[in-house]
């Protein structure tokens, strides 16, 4: 009886360094990727956590270019968030049959394979593309589930069952939650973020569909994003933030007083000071969205990071870092909510702040006098009642000093 070939770790390192050398703007996601070998899955596929399980067999039988075509189409499902979209698609829709789950994972092969190969990337055998649908390229998975049913699919079903990281049904050989080498959601969104800035800063260098993915990913078509923005523009640029008296350049008027030299009132970039909630009532989610906006904010004062700094703050205030990238920035936390120590220990910090900024669900109490700066409330907006353990809380609303903003709804 012959034994079951051991997983060739080589030929895999090989095969995903010749996929990030084809696609070089995904490298950052193919080598974030946590390989598990499994010899329950039938060829390769992805959890939403972010690890790849690989058949030792399927390896063994396939060439290295077609391993490193796999890896790309494996990543693009995790990047284009195809499992979170697949739970809306059901959720929105009211399907329950796991078949349907299938048809959501050929739909998003669909969106991926039109234009994934190529350029240095073989088309691997089975690969479901529009046209094995009677379908046109260029749409998205939720185009094509609105266009199809199963009866039309001719694919390999082998192929694709590429996990739930492809159609968010959880697999019995997925290690789930709880399971080592996963990635938090903040991890996941600070990953398809670094991709989708480096699409951007190349353009010409990835296909249309890449190219339009990334824009969302950096710039969602999102009304609260916009007003958040202009929120914290408007504090910058208000009259005394950023503005010191300077002798650098005297000021004109020192013509007129012989013998003495007067400084002239010059503006600087404003300093801003984020606090971010890290209470046990704010999800992974939305701390992830928190740090996009940090790297948001740090655009709209001129790129300038050595002037964002970032506190996280439960019921008390932890270590105050200095914007380098937002996504390295750890938020610690989990317990409950008091963000006054968080102003306290921002507005004490030198030089202080001139624009200080809070990302929170507003299950804390807020400071009885408004700050020295102008302050912006970045508010995660709930559908479901409020508790803190208590069914008849209800927490204060913001103070009429703050400018509100709601940022989105959790899911």
């Amino acid at each position: 009886m012959t034994a079951a070939p051991e997983l060739d770790s080589g030929k895999l390192c090989t095969a995903r360094l010749q996929a990030a050398r084809a696609r070089p703007y995904l490298a950052t996601a193919l080598y974030a990727l946590h390989i598990v070998e499994s010899r329950r899955v039938p060829t390769m596929g992805v959890d939403r956590y972010w690890r790849c399980y690989v058949s030792p067999a399927f390896v063994d039988c396939t060439p290295v270019e077609e391993l490193a075509s796999v890896l790309v189409h494996e990543v693009s499902h995790l990047l284009r968030d195809h499992h979170g979209r697949s739970d809306r698609f059901a959720r929105a829709h009211d399907l329950t049959d796991p078949a349907e789950r299938l048809r959501m994972n050929i739909a998003a092969d669909a969106e991926i394979n039109d234009d994934a190969f190529g350029d240095g990337l073989v088309r691997p055998a089975g690969a479901v593309l529009p046209a094995t649908l009677g379908l046109s390229d260029g749409e998205l998975m939720e185009d094509y589930l609105r266009q199809f049913r199963l009866g039309n699919c001719r694919g390999d079903l082998a192929w694709l069952d590429c996990g739930s990281g492809a159609d968010g049904l959880d697999r019995e050989w997925e290690l789930g939650p709880d399971g080592a080498n996963g990635l938090t959601e903040q991890e996941r969104e600070a990953v398809r973020f670094r991709v989708a800035q480096g699409i951007i800063g190349r353009p010409g260098n990835a296909p249309e569909g890449w190219r339009r993915w990334a824009e969302e990913a950096v710039h969602p078509p999102q009304p609260w994003r916009d007003l958040l923005g202009a929120a914290i523009r408007s504090a910058a640029s208000a009259p005394g933030a950023g503005e010191d008296y300077s002798y650098g350049r005297p000021a004109r008027r020192s013509a007129g007083v012989p013998g003495a030299v007067l400084p002239s009132l010059r503006r600087t970039p404003p300093r801003v000071s984020v606090i971010i909630d890290t209470s046990g009532s704010v999800s992974d989610a939305e701390l992830g969205s928190a740090l996009l906006e940090v790297a948001a904010i740090s655009r709209a004062v001129g790129g300038r990071r050595d002037l964002v700094s970032v506190l996280s703050c439960d019921a008390a205030a932890r270590v105050v870092h200095p914007l380098c990238r937002a996504e390295k920035i750890p938020l610690v936390g989990g317990g409950g909510t008091d963000l006054r120590t968080g102003f306290t220990r921002a507005l004490r910090s030198r030089p202080a702040p001139d624009v200080l900024v809070v990302m929170t669900d507003g299950q804390t109490p807020w400071p009885s006098s408004p700050p020295r700066c102008r302050t912006v409330v970045g508010l995660f907006r709930r559908a479901v009642a409020w508790s803190e353990h208590d069914p008849d809380y209800v927490p204060d609303g913001p103070p009429s000093w703050a400018r509100v903003v709601d940022i989105g709804s959790s899911a």
